[in-house]
């Protein structure tokens, strides 16, 4: 199983940022972490987790880097049984507060993988983005976490603002792969209701020609393209673990849960959360929700599709898309060759189109 821990807080809001997610509320940070604590040692129970069965943690947010990792201490100590010896351990941290000191705690609590949040490394861009590094920034904690000893480096790209040219997020990659990285998350800018940029919904531009762009410039330097927004001589094996439907436990005001059937969502509210850690929703998904699914999650990632999850006019129309090779199939495994396709895909084979 998987463990995704969600860390609320911000130095700043991102206009485009839909996440759970506070730009105050700092005082509460301790009392917060104190409620993780409560709410994973509950969920490791109603998971049935046992000894090593841990696979994956993902720390993100929200900014799990304005947590000092001293606050992270007490959930480390209660998971290490149920970590697997190898498991992959990532934190999502933004550049300007995830310093050395910061960087060197995490590592020795046992984050092996770190995910920055640099998005650009033109300064006007990340400016209009209300992002709160510099691309300087960016380019030193980079090296900072190579130099003290993580070996698995990601960071975010963002495309479609407007004003973004092939040249600007050319230079981007280009300054990317400049950096001891293996893996890169590369987002089209969606404009989501409640965010800055919904009240200026313009600022996303209209180029579909731009993600091909962009997954073309990071796969010519090597690395795979394994969903539609990342790519990687390294796999992250939570993201996987995600679009793979494994159970994972999800703790935290806004994280999810996951398990067979069921999702689990604890209260987003801080405040809240911090009084009722267990005040947990329960919603159970039917079999044709977890179908499609399975469909979408399959076809946007190299996990692919298992024949056997369809009926037999579902497996014609996949195999219609094998004839027509938009779709490859192997060992019973329905394979897409252009992720950015797979919606479409999706609904065809559903017959929903």
């Amino acid at each position: 199983m998987l463990l995704y821990i969600h860390i609320p807080y911000c130095d700043s809001k991102c206009h485009y940022c839909s996440f759970n997610s506070y730009v105050d509320k700092f005082d509460t940070r301790k009392n917060y972490m104190l409620a993780l604590e409560k709410q994973l040692i509950y969920e490791l129970k109603l998971f049935k987790a046992t000894k090593e069965s841990i696979e994956t943690i993902f720390i993100g947010g929200g900014t799990p880097s304005t947590i000092n990792p001293s606050l992270f201490k007490p959930i480390f100590k209660t998971l290490k049984p149920f970590i697997k010896s190898d498991a992959e351990i990532t934190t999502e941290a933004n550049p300007n507060s995830a310093t050395k000191e910061w960087l060197e705690g995490m590592y020795l609590l046992g984050v092996n993988r770190v995910s920055f949040g640099v998005q650009s490394f033109n300064r006007d861009k990340l400016k209009a983005l209300n992002r709160s590094h510099s691309p300087k920034d960016a380019i030193d904690a980079i090296h900072n976490a190579k130099k003290i000893g993580f070996k698995n480096i990601s960071l975010d790209l963002i495309y479609n603002y407007t004003g973004d040219t092939k040249e600007l997020l050319s230079s981007d990659i280009e300054e990317a792969f400049r950096l001891p990285i293996n893996h890169i998350s590369a987002y089209e800018l969606t404009i989501e209701s409640g965010t800055k940029f919904a009240n200026t919904p313009k600022v996303r531009q209209e180029d579909d020609e731009l993600a091909f762009f962009v997954a073309d410039e990071i796969k010519r330097h090597g690395f795979t393209h394994y969903e539609i927004s990342n790519f990687g001589t390294y796999q992250s094996l939570h993201n996987k673990g995600y679009w793979s439907l494994k159970d994972y436990i999800g703790i935290g005001a806004g994280a999810v849960g996951f398990k067979k059937d069921s999702r689990y969502y604890p209260t987003t509210d801080i405040d809240r959360y911090i009084e009722e850690p267990l005040n947990i929703h329960k919603e159970e998904i039917s079999n044709d929700e977890l179908l499609t699914e399975k469909l979408f999650l399959g076809l946007r990632s190299n996990i692919g599709v298992d024949e056997n999850i369809l009926n037999e006019e579902m497996k014609k129309r996949a195999d219609f898309l094998v004839e027509k090779e938009k779709l490859s199939k192997e060992n019973g495994i329905y394979k897409n060759r252009n992720y950015f396709i797979s919606d479409e895909l999706v609904l065809y084979i559903e017959a929903i189109c």
